[in-house]
């Protein structure tokens, strides 16, 4: 478990489980202009404050103090929740957005047909993110993780 570095900063390093008062904590990249999109939005739609976002782009992100190496953390969406659980994928998607009020929406998403279709959907669009948000230079898309970033 680390100490945060800013509390107050929207894109505080460290992580440490998630306290009973927040629902799901983020792992999200900051250096991606979705993503940060995303964030803000969830930050707007979360007056209680029951989500806690952390960029796992800043320097000093310790993916090990979430037990899910840097990279898997890059390719696939991942939280965690207040029992300290992490969970990836679209499940992520469905706590951060019930957190916040899409309950109903939330369970239509479970139901068979289109619970399949958006893990489908989401799996593209996570092997395709970086592509996609221009984040490939000379055809390779990789991203260094933030520790050895200059």
């Amino acid at each position: 478990m680390s100490t945060l570095t800013d509390p107050s900063n929207p894109t505080t390093t460290g992580t440490h489980p998630a306290s009973p008062a927040f629902a799901i904590e983020l792992f999200y990249d900051g250096d991606c202009p979705l993503c940060k999109r995303e964030v803000a939005l969830l930050r707007r739609m979360d007056p209680r404050s029951r989500m806690r976002f952390t960029d796992i782009a800043t320097p000093g992100f310790d993916a090990a103090e979430v037990g899910v190496p840097w990279q898997a953390l890059l390719d696939r969406i991942h939280g965690r929740l207040s029992d300290g659980s992490v969970i990836e994928g679209v499940e992520v998607f469905r706590r951060l957005y019930g957190a916040v009020g899409f309950g109903p929406l939330v369970a239509v998403s479970r139901l068979p047909g289109i619970s399949h279709l958006l893990e489908v959907v989401y799996r593209v669009f996570a092997k395709n993110r970086l592509r996609l948000t221009g984040r490939c230079h000379n055809g390779v898309c990789e991203v260094a993780p933030p520790h050895t970033q200059g």
